[in-house]
């Protein structure tokens, strides 16, 4: 399948040249700015994005008004895959992580080019798929594993899809991403940065032993980087060498 190096996002990389020109017209450049709720559980999503850089993170609720992280979104994928396949209801909430930029495009338009593209709908089925693996692999990691391992992962993912060694994470959005209390984060941080694995202030954190780090960290996150590449059959390019580092 011929290929087109037209971005530096995974899906759109990994598009033929006719199912990038089918959606094309549609492609909107938006900022991610931090924080930024691009739809909430419950609600229709009224676009997919397309991280350049930066990382979105998709979130659930609990009863005690807990948030809780299941799957992260970054420069190798797509976030609204299943959006963009059917008309559905979002079944969590996506937040932006970390700061970047994305390509956009608003839903319907993007339903219709699906539609008529048996090769990019089993495209979006892949990335979709690989999303859900993640969201599975998480639930089992958060019940079966450490807090030490689990930061050490999600900084590792964070790392991958983001591309980029420096992060602005605060203890409470790491709280979030492994299911934990912000005073054992706080704690579990400051032992990672005695072993010159990180250093950490004031939200800043910059991975400085990448080897450390990933001894560090719990087989959940060489397990995500196998299941993407089995799913997604390495036809990413450069968004999907994130993932590959």
């Amino acid at each position: 399948m011929e290929t087109v190096l037209r971005s530096p996002n995974g899906f759109l990389s990994s598009l033929s040249a006719g199912d990038f020109e089918l959606i094309r017209q549609h492609l909107r450049p938006v900022d991610l700015a931090t924080d930024a709720v691009l739809v909430e559980a419950g609600d229709m999503l009224k676009r997919a994005y397309m991280p350049h850089k930066g990382v979105i993170s998709l979130v659930v609720k609990l009863a005690r008004g807990e948030h809780v992280q299941v799957a992260m979104v970054g420069r190798g994928s797509i976030f609204g895959a299943f959006a963009g396949l059917s008309e559905i209801r979002s079944l969590e909430s996506a937040v932006v992580l970390v700061p970047g930029i994305a390509t956009a495009i608003d839903i319907e338009p993007f339903r219709a080019a699906v539609a008529q593209s048996p090769s990019l709908r089993a495209t979006l089925i892949r990335h979709g798929l690989a999303v859900y693996a993640q969201v599975q692999q998480t639930a089992g990691c958060n019940a079966a594993h450490t807090v030490e391992s689990r930061l050490a992962r999600c900084l590792l993912q964070t790392r991958d899809l983001s591309g980029s060694n420096k992060i602005v994470l605060t203890q409470e959005a790491m709280a979030q991403m492994i299911g934990a209390r912000r005073n054992s984060v706080s704690l579990v941080a400051h032992t990672l940065q005695q072993a010159n694995f990180i250093h950490y202030s004031r939200g800043h954190i910059e991975i400085t032993n990448l080897d450390g780090l990933i001894r560090t960290s719990c087989e959940c996150y060489a397990t995500v980087k196998a299941q993407y590449a089995a799913l997604l059959h390495g036809q990413e390019t450069r968004g999907q060498e994130a993932l590959e580092a």
